[in-house]
């Protein structure tokens, strides 16, 4: 089997879909011995950039390309099918909502979540509406759409009117690497680098406004009240450039809530350092009000942090019983499931062993394996 594969997001493992083609490649080579795969990619990509050697059977095929929004496209819609064609591949897998209107070899696509579609907010402008039309029509001309978890294929069949039966639900999982870390100075050295205290709560989080993170900071409120300074909440990842109602400042945000004492912004965390930090918390929080998957509260799990998440979208599939899901709007409920995990140690015990259980059933052995069936029945139709 010839397998090509869209990939724009090779060289972005800080997005969802450079994570996804990063950690499926390889995996799909180590479960099929008879795959070799094309991985069509624009031309500032060479294999000197990329960390670690390419798998066997994997051959890197950079195009010339234009950057920004329409080279983007442009690549999306003629470069990438029309390379396909020319490698004389079997089929073509995009993993992302991106799939071309004239497809020349038969199509997989692989739709995260409908974002743009579902929440009016992240439609803003002219080129996301125009561009969000344009690939959602040519999902259509897909032979099969993959999605995250039942809940983004409940979007898709209602927003793109797709058959269900063309529409197949593959969850992803955590990185390997996401394991817990118990080695003390492994531990300390992840406090002194991001200036971080013995006990803590974690987010690890965008701060646009899904995230949820106003509900959060009111539920520290009760949480401060009750706890003090001994688990402050510590928010992680790149503050927004410019206060707005899309993005709303954090910091702003818990100065008027008078709980700025209590929270910490260590700014942008590497990719390596993730599974120490997460280890280093006592509890992993991630309210979001929409998610295609959730991939940070199975990195928690698998790292043996308790979670506290919310009971919308994807969520509750990925959390099971191994995680508090809470109303995203009822932030007093959000603070007492923190307080409890701070200061229950036998429930604490219990919710650790559970997310390393529920973790454990997402690999991406799994998620290859179920990939290759959605090929193979592909090739076979």
């Amino acid at each position: 089997m010839h397998l090509a594969i869209n990939g724009w997001f090779w060289d972005q493992p800080a997005t969802g879909s450079g994570q996804t083609v990063r950690h499926l490649v390889p995996a799909l080579i180590r479960q099929e011995s008879a795959l070799e795969i094309s991985l069509v990619v624009p031309a500032w990509i060479t294999s000197e950039g990329i960390n670690g050697p390419l798998p066997e059977r994997v051959r890197l095929f950079p195009v010339p390309c234009r950057p920004g929004n329409l080279g983007k496209l442009w690549f999306e819609q003629s470069t990438f099918p029309r390379i396909c064609g020319q490698l004389g591949a079997d089929l073509a897998h995009v993993p992302y909502f991106a799939s071309p209107l004239r497809p020349i070899v038969p199509t997989l696509v692989t739709i995260h979540d409908l974002i743009p579609m579902v929440l009016p907010r992240y439609r803003a402008g002219v080129w996301v509406r125009l561009y969000t039309s344009l690939v959602a029509s040519a999902a259509s001309f897909a032979r099969l759409v993959l999605t995250d978890s039942e809940a983004s294929k409940r979007d898709i069949l209602a927003h793109l009117s797709l058959p269900g039966p063309r529409v197949r639900v593959i969850y992803l999982a955590p990185a390997p690497h996401f394991r817990p870390i118990e080695d003390p100075s492994a531990l300390e050295a992840i406090r002194r680098k991001y200036d971080l205290p013995e006990s803590f709560v974690l987010w690890l989080s965008g701060f646009d406004a899904r995230k949820n993170a106003r509900a959060l900071l009111h539920a520290y409120t009760w949480v401060y009240d009750a706890l003090g300074d001994d688990y402050p909440l510590v928010m992680a990842g790149n503050l927004p450039v410019r206060d707005s109602s899309f993005s709303p400042d954090p910091r702003r945000i818990a100065a008027e809530l008078g709980v700025d004492d209590a929270v910490r912004f260590p700014g942008w965390v590497d990719e390596v350092d993730k599974p120490a930090l997460y280890s280093a918390a006592t509890v992993f929080v991630f309210p979001s009000r929409y998610e295609g998957f959730g991939l940070p509260i199975l990195e928690a799990m698998a790292c043996g942090t308790p979670v506290v998440t919310s009971n919308t979208t994807s969520l509750p599939e990925l959390a099971g019983v191994a995680a508090f899901q809470i109303d995203p709007d009822d932030p007093r409920r959000l603070g007492a499931a923190i307080i409890a995990l701070c200061t229950q140690e036998d429930l604490h015990a219990e919710m650790r062993q559970k997310g390393l259980a529920q973790a454990a059933q997402f690999t991406w052995e799994k998620t290859a394996g179920e990939t290759l069936a959605a090929y193979r029945l592909v090739l076979g139709s």
